[in-house]
């Protein structure tokens, strides 16, 4: 079994759209149960909250729900437990190093950096962009997604 936590700033936007979108494409690759996904935050400010509505909107309007959602945060522990901890933009990196310490295992990576052409996915908190993160994270979960199907 693969497992894959997603990693953001708060967990309502970027990281849980990236979630969901990866448990989507490997439901439709009929491999559902060789992956568990989940997603994190870096900061506590919205632990315990539902995705951002225009997220879930964007997630919707492309079939795919992510009711039951709540925001955690990143744990030490969580390094032991992923395969693949993957953050959003490089400000995440740091973030996410500091929590989990060193990187002995090369477990932690950007998501774009899965694709031929790496780069940060930026918060749509700010820009209002949910469609070009939508495409950014759907092409970068395609990826990874390859990528692990040649890891089994």
């Amino acid at each position: 079994m693969i497992k894959v936590l997603f990693v953001c700033w708060g967990n309502i936007c970027r990281s849980p759209m990236a979630e969901y979108i990866m448990k989507d494409l490997v439901a439709k690759a009929g491999r559902s149960g060789e992956f568990e996904i989940a997603s994190a935050a870096t900061s506590t400010e919205e632990i315990g909250n539902p995705v951002y509505p225009p997220a879930v909107r964007e997630l919707a309007a492309h079939g795919i729900s992510c009711a039951g959602h709540h925001a955690r945060q990143l744990r030490r522990d969580d390094y032991e437990r992923y395969d693949y901890i993957i953050g959003m933009e490089q400000l995440n990196m740091s973030y996410m190093l500091r929590i989990v310490g060193e990187d002995p295992e090369g477990k932690v990576h950007l998501l774009m950096d899965f694709t031929g052409h790496p780069e940060d996915i930026d918060d749509p908190w700010y820009t209002g962009d949910f469609k070009g993160v939508y495409r950014q994270i759907l092409e970068g979960c395609e990826a990874l997604l390859e990528k692990c199907k040649r890891d089994l």
